[in-house]
């Protein structure tokens, strides 16, 4: 979108990534296919572009501003995945994870 500094206008985790809304098409394709995840186009706090600096998001929560619109919140709940997650099951696997490292 023109844009240097990339942090400012995108968001990402594991499970998806959030693009300025000008971001082109092919440049979406490309960051997807590089990052084998799927990139949409948004915003967040009703309109701002500056997708950085209005969330943060991680693989089973995201926080947004308080000017979010629901449509928003809608577009970030589906690319995130965030219905999908399992808190409980995440610290799970972690604390799991951890043990077998430490063990």
């Amino acid at each position: 979108a023109g844009n240097a500094l990339v942090g400012s206008y995108a968001v990402l985790s594991n499970n998806g990534c959030l693009v300025h809304p000008k971001t082109a098409v092919e440049d979406q394709d490309e960051l997807s296919s590089l990052l084998q995840l799927p990139v949409v186009a948004g915003t967040v706090n009703r309109g701002s572009d500056v997708i950085g600096a209005g969330m943060v998001v991680n693989d089973w929560c995201a926080v947004c501003g308080v000017d979010t619109t629901a449509t928003e919140m809608q577009v970030i709940e589906s690319i995130f995945k965030l219905q999908e997650a399992q808190p409980a099951s995440v610290a799970t696997d972690m604390r799991n994870a951890l043990l077998d490292q430490l063990a």
